[in-house]
């Protein structure tokens, strides 16, 4: 071979490999919102998207605000945490072999509307799941915040061997501790068949938890008698934001997309737990928002060019359209409020009725696998549950 050649082949390996890296991080930096010195949790969930794993996935969806509620109820230090969630499948066919079958579909990023956007866009194929690989993948790429009291977790959820892959999970494991990761294991199906496949030995090299849940387990909440006023005032919220800039009405549109997703979903509570997600400091849009944006400090309202505004806002002078940001968020705060005092009545309602169900399993979902990790673990890094204020 001539040393051309050789040359060429050398430049298309670089390439594949600063290609698949470029592919792993998102391009978009403003996914995560600038640094405003609160405390930081950064979960990355690993879903199976394999064939088997429909019931998992639909969980994640159904279940996605009932997990984001809990960390609006963590302070540390006297201050809400700054939640930021990325997303990974790993196990679909439809994904390149030469990348483990693994795809990175969400960085950390506090923009929960598209994490919810993403989870309900997934579709199981295959497959061949290497869970050391895709562990190894996340702890890479992701952009793990340096501060040492920071909640940084792995959720890997799956059924098969965690023994499968080129990578070793003992060393992924190993890896992620290095950089202050716990990895927590979410196997899908019995007990003994997860430690068989070393799911448990998975989680005591990550210095985390392991779990088992049933993933074809259909969560059926309670009804609760404020449920239809907390929908209501869930879209009623939708009319205080204020889209700007060049992803503003995308952004909009997906509010509103992601709200109709969790009607879909409101056997599971799905829709109530988003109606609460929107009441809290956890649900910030100041990427799109100007209501959002101005109580950040991530705009000057003086300066934004007039078709970065609304049509109702464009021609309002700069005292106007403070004026209008103040009362748009004045409404939402009172909405919100609403959502809470209400929510507060709900939880007592659903704890009554709860001790009264006496068919209830002892099953985890992904939900309540997830819950019981964190608050064991969140607490050893200051953390402390709290009620909303």
């Amino acid at each position: 071979m001539s040393v051309l050649n050789r040359l060429v082949i050398v430049i298309s390996i670089v390439t594949l490999f600063m290609s698949s890296i470029a592919g792993a991080r998102d391009p978009r930096p403003d996914l995560v919102l600038p640094d405003d010195g609160r405390p930081v949790v950064q979960i990355a969930l690993l879903l199976d998207t394999s064939n088997s794993m429909d019931g998992l996935i639909n969980q994640a969806r159904s279940q996605l605000w009932k997990i984001v509620n809990e960390f609006s109820n963590c302070r540390r230090d006297g201050q809400i945490p700054r939640l930021q969630v990325a997303l990974f499948e790993y196990g679909n066919d439809s994904l390149p072999v030469t990348e483990g079958y693994i795809r990175q579909v969400v960085p950390l990023t506090t923009d929960l509307d598209l994490l919810s956007e993403k989870l309900f866009a997934l579709k199981t194929n295959g497959g061949s799941e290497y869970c050391g690989e895709v562990i190894s993948v996340a702890t890479r790429v992701l952009d793990w915040s340096n501060d040492r009291r920071a909640y940084k977790a792995i959720f890997i959820a799956g059924n098969e061997p965690f023994t499968q892959g080129n990578v070793d999970y003992r060393s992924a494991c190993a890896s992620a501790i290095a950089r202050g990761v716990v990895v927590n294991t979410i196997h899908c199906g019995p007990e003994d068949v997860g430690r068989q496949g070393q799911w448990t030995d998975g989680a005591k090299r990550g210095e985390g938890r392991s779990m088992n849940i049933d993933q074809d387990r259909a969560h059926v909440a309670i009804v609760a008698p404020q449920d239809e006023e907390i929908n209501r005032l869930s879209i009623e919220l939708n009319v205080t934001y204020i889209p700007y800039g060049k992803e503003g009405e995308v952004a909009s549109r997906r509010q509103v997309a992601q709200d109709k997703l969790a009607t879909e979903n409101a056997m599971a509570g799905a829709s109530v737990e988003r109606a609460v997600a929107k009441s809290s400091r956890q649900y910030d849009n100041a990427r799109w928002d100007l209501v959002d944006a101005e109580r950040d400090g991530k705009v000057d309202l003086d300066k934004l060019d007039a078709k970065d505004l609304p049509e109702a806002m464009q021609t309002l002078a700069p005292r106007e359209r403070r004026a209008y940001v103040e009362q748009q968020g004045a409404k939402r705060a009172e909405i919100q409020a609403k959502i809470k005092a209400l929510n507060e009545d709900r939880v007592k309602y659903v704890a009554v009725k709860e001790k009264e169900n006496t068919n209830a399993t002892g099953t985890d979902t992904l939900d309540s696998a997830i819950v019981k990790a964190v608050r064991e673990q969140i607490a050893e890094k200051g953390f402390e549950m709290k009620k909303e204020e």
